[in-house]
């Protein structure tokens, strides 16, 4: 009967645990016993989760049996406990949060166009995150690009300071560059864009190397580069100030503001921003002419968010942008009244408007968007050119332009994530761009509209927790109608054309540890004017234009990846080492050719044409360790060739210049074999941190014109190694006022470009290497820092 009665109670206890439910509490905080915001907590493999607080109180209810919770937060390393239920007595239970130094952990969207963890992604995800725009004293975006691998970023122009990103050994107009994963980036603003978007402004940046038109549609070639914006968490607000003197004596002054606002519920937030920026002209040489150009940009925005339901959100970024550059000689006259100038004033609007609903089980995600970017713009591109005659006077007068640019992209995309963890995407956009760009003293027009329809779909396929396998595919209808005409010549596209860019990737976690991914994807860009076509260069004095040829056909790609990626938390200890092969082909590549043609108004023209086949392929790699919070490092770069299956003609004689011939290639001009970068940063208390960080870039082919007809020379320039210092310290006077102190140099040793071309007759175009020479500043934050 004892024997009875004990079972009896046994099982009695067993179902009375069985349905007791508690409530789990605690707070969640960081190694430095800080307090942990708005973190995730919830049950793991339930649909029970919730929020910690404002000051890292979370309280989960309704709980039984024997779980695991689960605790997560962007920048932190996710851990858990194991908790069984045996009682109706609530439990309290702690989290402390170790930081993820590497960012092994954090969450990315870019890969597959949804959320999902950057060391489950079935495609290789490089970021760059505050702390390392910070550590590098970067203004721009495009100060801290060059810390990824296979990126790398340069200026392009001494008169008015373009900028490309070249990514995987190809050139800009092989990038899909994303504001908050839409492409809103034209060939207009890509042209300067990459100096405008200020970093105090920037959540983080996300590069996906290699195809990615499955995803993203047309130029996406080299890879996706993706800046995301802050959305507003916390109830924060800074004002920051800095001063650089480049080579020692020309100022830069950067004034920016951040304000954050959150209710109390979580339900909607507003976010406002902005930027200053004053940068002097600065010339290397003393000729009177500038490397760097004179710079003004104000930059002010805002992001917020409302959800109008606990399982919805809208979301709203808006920007503008007003910014000023001038390049080229006598800056205090009028601009037609010196040698040469490029000036050009930008006024730029950017709005996105974002609606996103789940299902209630969470299995289903629905969104809506939509994204503006339109720019006005004034422009001057001449001068007299060195000589004072009436037709000079007549020429430099002729020099002025304006543009005209919109970009609106819609579109929707539905995700299904299946019970096996398999998960379907399905969307569609539509974009269309019109850009006018007009001189009619030259009688030069880019009139161009392109409107392009496409339909995606991806099935991420997981049969086991070991291998999974992404296939996509996107297709795409593109119309473009252009008319191109500089002096007297006249081009026209009238182009409607299909393209279907397939996608297949795999993934295989050999261990916990270590995992492979290997793809293909194919490309294509259609015949269309890119960033590159839309600048306008300076060379013997008169302004060179890039028309599109007669019967341009599309450029299509094939691109084949593979990876080894070790990744491992010991304790406080993370390694993180990836290295990666990359081979891409491309058919019918466009190439810009020098026509050694002078047109009426003493203007080069360059055409754009099919290039015979080629091809790029390397390897990147990177190796991160960090062996406590307080120490990080890493390294990274590029080895790569490149190489056109026939000789390429870059530059072709008309034969009116004595001694002139055709300057052939066999391999890209401006890509190094080796380029990489270094960081590393050391933190031993809250209140001090030092950073050390530089780039390398190696020796290339870079052409120079070195006659008024643009005949070129080939120079093999040497390699250049960056160093750049920074020290910073922490005051916090309370928890809702804090100051940042920063002093620091850039490019130590002062490796800079000393063959500039000189005078007003100088290729502008003849520019390599780092873009600044040695650079001291200093800085100052204060506010509600975090």
């Amino acid at each position: 009967m004892k024997l009875l009665n004990t079972i009896v109670a046994i099982l009695f206890l067993g179902v009375i645990s069985s349905f007791a439910q508690v409530t789990i509490s605690g707070k969640i905080t960081n190694s430095k016993n800080e307090s942990i915001p708005f973190a995730f907590v919830y049950v793991k493999n339930s649909n029970n989760g919730t929020t910690s607080d404002s000051n890292g109180f979370y309280q989960l209810e309704n709980v039984s049996g024997e779980v695991t919770i689960e605790v997560s937060f962007q920048g932190y390393r996710r851990t858990n406990k194991k908790v069984t239920i045996n009682s109706k007595k609530n439990i309290t239970l702690n989290f402390v949060l170790l930081e993820d130094q590497l960012g092994l952990e954090e969450v990315v969207v870019t890969a597959t166009r949804n959320r999902v963890e950057k060391r489950k992604a079935p495609v290789v995800v490089s970021t760059i995150k505050p702390r390392l725009l910070q550590a590098t004293q970067s203004i721009s975006t495009a100060d801290g690009l060059n810390y990824a691998p296979g990126i790398r970023v340069e200026n392009n122009c001494q008169n008015c300071g373009f900028t490309q990103v070249r990514l995987n050994g190809l050139g800009g107009g092989y990038t899909q560059v994303l504001l908050n994963s839409k492409p809103v980036f034209t060939s207009l603003i890509g042209v300067y864009g990459l100096e405008q978007i200020p970093t105090n402004i920037i959540e983080r940046i996300e590069v996906v190397r290699s195809g990615g038109s499955a995803l993203y549609g047309s130029s996406a070639i080299a890879g996706t580069v993706n800046v995301i914006t802050k959305d507003p968490i916390l109830n924060t607000w800074e004002i920051g100030s800095n001063l650089a003197l480049i080579d020692g004596n020309t100022a830069d002054r950067t004034l920016t503001f951040n304000n954050s606002l959150v209710a109390d519920d979580l339900n909607s937030g507003v976010s406002f921003f902005g930027n200053y920026r004053n940068r002097e002209a600065f010339d290397a040489n003393g000729d009177g002419f500038t490397e760097l150009v004179e710079l003004k940009n104000t930059t002010v925005g805002a992001n917020a968010f409302v959800k109008p339901s606990e399982k919805s959100k809208i979301s709203l970024n808006l920007a503008s942008i007003q910014e000023y550059r001038r390049g080229g000689n006598k800056l205090d006259l009028a601009p037609q009244f010196t040698d040469i100038t490029e000036e050009l004033n930008h006024d730029t609007f950017i709005g996105g408007l974002n609606y996103e609903i789940y299902s209630k089980d969470d299995t289903q995600k629905f969104q809506i968007y939509t994204s503006l970017s339109h720019t006005d713009r004034d422009s001057y591109y001449g001068g007299l050119g060195g000589g004072r005659t009436r037709q000079d006077s007549i020429t430099a007068n002729n020099a002025f332009g304006t543009t005209k640019d919109l970009a609106w992209v819609n579109g929707l995309q539905f995700t299904k994530s299946f019970k096996n963890n398999d998960v379907l995407t399905v969307g569609s956009e539509l974009n269309h761009t019109n850009t006018r760009d007009e001189i009619l003293g030259y009688n030069r027009l880019i009139d161009q509209t392109v409107n392009s329809f496409g339909l995606y779909a991806q099935y991420e396929w997981k049969p086991s927790e070991k291998f999974t396998a992404l296939l996509g595919a996107r297709f795409d209808n593109v119309a473009v109608d252009g008319n191109y005409t500089i002096g007297g010549i006249n081009r026209n596209v009238d182009v409607n054309q299909n393209a279907l860019s397939p996608r297949l990737t795999v993934s295989y976690q050999f261990t916990n540890d270590l995992k492979f991914r290997g793809g293909y994807a194919r490309g294509f860009r259609a015949s269309q004017a890119f960033n590159e076509d839309l600048h306008i260069s300076s060379v013997g004095g008169e302004p060179s234009f890039v028309i599109l040829y007669d019967n341009l056909e599309t450029e299509f790609s094939n691109a084949f990846t593979g990876s080894f990626n070790y990744s491992k938390n010991i304790n406080l200890l993370q390694l993180d080492f990836l290295v990666e092969g990359f081979y891409t082909t491309l058919e019918n590549p466009f190439t810009i050719v020098s026509t050694g043609a002078v047109l009426a108004n003493g203007s080069i023209l360059e055409e754009v044409r099919n290039g015979s086949g080629a091809k790029v392929y390397g390897t990147n790699f990177e190796f991160g360790v960090s062996p406590s919070p307080k120490l990080q490092f890493q390294l990274g770069g590029t080895l790569q060739k490149t190489a056109y299956d026939d000789s390429q003609v870059i530059f072709e004689a008309d034969g009116s210049v004595a001694g002139e011939t055709d300057i052939i290639i066999n391999e890209f001009v401006r890509n190094p074999d080796f380029y990489g970068y270094f960081n590393t940063s050391w933190l031993p208390n809250k209140k001090f941190n030092l950073d050390i960080t530089g780039t390398y870039t190696g020796s290339m082919i870079v052409p120079l014109v070195v006659s008024d007809s643009g005949f070129l020379q080939l120079n093999e320039v040497d390699d250049f190694f960056d160093i750049n210092l920074k020290l910073e310290s922490h005051f916090d006077f309370s928890e809702n006022f804090m100051t940042t102190f920063s002093v620091g140099v850039k490019n130590i040793f002062n490796s800079y470009q000393n063959d500039f071309s000189i005078g007003p007759t100088r290729d502008s175009d003849y520019v390599y290497g780092p873009n600044a020479p040695r650079t001291f500043f200093i800085g100052l934050k204060f506010g509600k820092l975090h």
